[in-house]
């Protein structure tokens, strides 16, 4: 297998943190999204959507969404278990893993895609002939983002863990919504002790502390 990845990627840091927690390695091609390598003909010959992470199979089949790895992964390599064992757990974590994607991070990328000056004319990833930023859709998603920190306060009052009891994707996710919003300075607020506790407690982990990438 062969992963094509880009570290200051979030969803790329999510496979690196997955593959930490399960002790495993696989070799990396990097794909340097800065200077559109993912864009160029070699990239899309494999992956014609131009996005990474892609895991590249040993027969030659390719998968590129980071959910879509990580599960592949979990069933290649069960132990520890990320996505629950029992059904109720299982429900429960891949409930709030989508809730940390849709409501988290794909508002705090949006927010950023559509406010960085670097990625002015590309607003959405993957097309070679670009798509301009939209501020009202920045000025919307740091809204929605709010919403979601107030949820996700909420949730992490009554739970240790987002997804219930003990670390799993769910946890993973949340971690690359907050960590992407804080690229465009939308941070925890200081009355989110349970949030501020399960965040510093999730630094405290080897596979999140190592994988951070200072976005420049």
């Amino acid at each position: 297998m062969k992963l094509y990845t880009f570290p200051r990627a979030p969803h790329c840091r999510k496979v690196d943190i997955f593959l930490l927690e399960k002790g495993r390695d696989i070799e990396r091609v990097a794909v340097n999204l800065a200077e559109k390598a993912n864009l160029q003909d070699d990239f899309l010959a494999l992956n014609t959507r131009g996005v990474v992470p892609v895991l590249l199979l040993d027969d030659g089949q390719m998968m590129d969404e980071s959910l879509a790895i990580c599960r592949y992964l979990e069933a290649l390599y069960p132990q520890p278990c990320l996505f629950g064992k029992e059904p109720e757990q299982i429900g429960l974590i891949a409930s709030w893993e989508r809730h940390m994607e849709f409501d988290g991070y794909q508002s705090a990328q949006e927010a950023f895609r559509n406010s960085h000056p670097a990625l002015r004319d590309r607003a959405i990833p993957g097309f070679a002939q670009g798509f301009p930023a939209i501020p009202a859709l920045a000025e919307r998603a740091r809204q929605r983002f709010e919403i979601f920190l107030t949820r996700l306060e909420q949730r992490l009052a009554a739970s240790p863990c987002v997804g219930g009891d003990g670390f799993s994707i769910a946890d993973i996710t949340g971690i690359l919504a907050i960590d992407t919003a804080k690229r465009v300075q939308m941070e925890i607020p200081a009355g989110h002790h349970h949030t501020r506790r399960w965040y510093e407690t999730m630094y405290s982990r080897p596979s999140i502390n190592s994988t951070f990438v200072e976005f420049k």
